[in-house]
């Protein structure tokens, strides 16, 4: 017992040294610098993990089969008008059924390490552990843990990629409520005992901004409240606790004898100033990061959130007749309990946005919209892929991973989210501008760590097309395209599967001849990649016609003989 006792004293005393540590060689980040540099040739460290990342929701599909709980994505999919075409993830991928047929894809593609989600409402139906787990959705999960560790693919498991259980929902409002933390550890716990013996690397949340911006601000995410002004922080404050819970938990219980990492991933655009020689654009900048990225890092890297979210929230209640601010507040043990929950950082990105200073009088009403009080911008030169939020700017990159590093004491990050949809009706295979978007993004990713900043590994997002939440499925960013309206939902590769293939093969970029030989024996495998799939559009088609031409053609035929039999009756009588 003493020894167990001087371990985690041990431990503690670490994870405290390692904060000291961060805090202490943590520099001002300079908004006036930025150097949009060539291309820069070379290779990743050693060790640099390569990898592709999905969700459960997005990718099982099996939304009601053997023993799975409704999700609060269930329940908003089936809702008219909630999303594009009024489509829903209840087949999406087929991933539920597929896995070793996607496994066999990251094989070919010689990838590093897999990141995935677990549907909490698979294995604990009702939300809770006391009440029933369900032995399928363990196995289920079991059995794809270890055929990844068999091809010697790494798992990496988010706990929390949106899929809240519907009864936790219905039963205390979700995350509005302060019970979610204590349902989520159980969960997470469950998991650790299930699954952690053979995971060495767990996310708690994935995007929590998104969680609490479109799922209780906005209500463009399940389960679609719009709860203006107070429900996303009220949402961020529950989930910044329940992460520290569970991390605690870990460190506690479990650190010891699994030896894992325990990490949160944050998404986050990067905020450039309009103009660099403008003080309030730059701490407009400045804002945008920290009412974003901030909102989540601060609280587990420094104990608290921004300062500046702290003032402008704040103030903005002050004038609207509140006795207290919209922001919640951590008590000082809840600080210090909080604090250094953080083995690495996740970090998705996708792309950048210029801002400056615009006001928004406090009269308008309550909006973390408003709060910020600044404006968005995109420059039009900007490669735009076609989905309307999503422009190609690599060395925002680079700018947003210098920025961590700078307020954060260089953390380790892992990239868990990075990449770029299309929006098109076509279905071109040769997406030349994937290809370019992973080029241009890894290489500022490159120049960073060349930089010192402290990156160990990169997910592409995402293996698969699949069900792009309020999108639907107009919006793909796979590697691999799925046909959706085949009931056996085939993938084809895309030219990005082999242009990234090459990039993991290499480690890196070698040199400009080779960077060009990629992409044009990628551009010829995909030509006879999309004659595989013109003819998959046949076979839908005679589908079709079966199904639906030829009964009409019956009834129509049936029809004109009544028509036919009447008129000789008539003329009969």
């Amino acid at each position: 017992m003493k020894t167990k006792r001087n371990t985690k004293l041990l431990l503690r005393m670490f994870h405290l040294f390692a904060l000291v540590s961060c805090v202490s060689t943590s520099e001002d980040f300079n908004w006036t610098k930025n150097e949009k540099t060539s291309f820069y040739f070379g290779t990743f460290p050693t060790g640099f993990s390569w990898g592709v990342g999905s969700s459960a929701y997005q990718t099982e599909g099996a939304w009601n089969v053997d023993g799975k709980g409704v999700s609060i994505w269930d329940v908003f999919a089936h809702k008219k008008g909630k999303i594009s075409s009024n489509e829903t993830g209840d087949l999406s991928c087929e991933g539920y059924y597929k896995f070793k047929d996607d496994i066999n894809l990251m094989k070919d593609m010689k990838l590093n390490h897999y990141r995935f989600s677990i549907s909490w409402p698979r294995i604990l139906p009702s939300g809770s552990k006391s009440e029933y787990i369900n032995e399928k959705g363990i196995k289920y999960y079991d059995d794809l843990i270890n055929m990844l560790l068999e091809n010697r693919i790494t798992p990496v498991i988010t706990l929390y990629h949106w899929d809240l259980p519907q009864v936790l929902q219905e039963k205390y409002g979700g995350w509005q409520n302060i019970s979610m933390v204590n349902y989520f550890n159980d969960f997470a716990n469950l998991c650790f005992e299930r699954f952690g013996n053979k995971v060495k690397y767990w996310i708690t949340f994935n995007n929590p901004w998104s969680v609490a911006v479109e799922g209780y601000e906005t209500g463009e995410h399940a389960p679609g409240l719009k709860l203006r002004g107070t429900g996303a922080y009220k949402t961020a404050h529950h989930i910044i606790k329940a992460h520290a819970k569970v991390w605690h938990t870990y460190d506690m219980k479990w650190r010891s004898k699994q030896k894992g990492l325990i990490g949160i991933s944050l998404t986050a655009d990067w905020g450039e100033p309009v103009d660099v020689s403008n003080q309030k654009d730059i701490e407009a900048a400045e804002r945008y990061i920290q009412f974003y990225l901030g909102w989540f890092a601060a609280p587990v890297f420094n104990g608290d959130y921004p300062q500046v979210m702290k003032e402008y929230i704040g103030r903005k209640s002050g004038q609207q007749g509140l006795g207290a601010s919209r922001l919640p507040v951590f008590l000082p043990q809840e600080k210090s309990y909080i604090k250094g929950t953080v083995d690495f950082l996740g970090l998705g990105h996708y792309t950048t946005r210029y801002v400056t200073q615009k006001n928004y009088p406090s009269g308008l009403g309550d909006s973390y919209f408003a709060d910020r009080d600044l404006a968005e911008l995109v420059d039009p030169r900007w490669p735009d892929p076609g989905s309307e939020w999503l422009y190609s700017v690599p060395w925002g990159f680079r700018r947003l991973l210098n920025f961590v590093k700078s307020q954060y004491g260089n953390p380790m990050i892992y990239v868990t989210e990075n990449g770029v949809s299309e929006k098109m009706l076509c279905t071109d295979l040769c997406d030349d501008w994937r290809m370019q978007y992973f080029k241009d993004y890894i290489n500022e990713m490159l120049k960073a760590i060349k930089a010192g900043v402290n990156v160990k590994g990169y997910t592409a997002w995402s293996l698969l097309d699949s069900f792009e939440w309020d999108e639907g499925f107009s919006e793909r960013f796979g590697l691999y395209f799925v046909d959706f309206r085949n009931k056996n939902k085939p993938r084809y590769p895309k030219a990005s599967v082999l242009y990234y293939k090459r990039i993991i093969s290499s480690n890196g970029f070698p040199n400009q001849r080779e960077l060009e030989s990629w992409k044009r024996k990628a551009t010829e495998t995909c030509s006879s990649s999309n004659q595989l799939l013109a003819a998959d559009p046949l076979i839908g088609h005679m589908e079709m016609v079966t199904e639906i031409v030829i009964p009409t053609v019956c009834t129509l035929c049936i029809l004109l003989s009544a028509v036919f039999f009447l008129f000789l009756l008539r003329r009969c009588l």
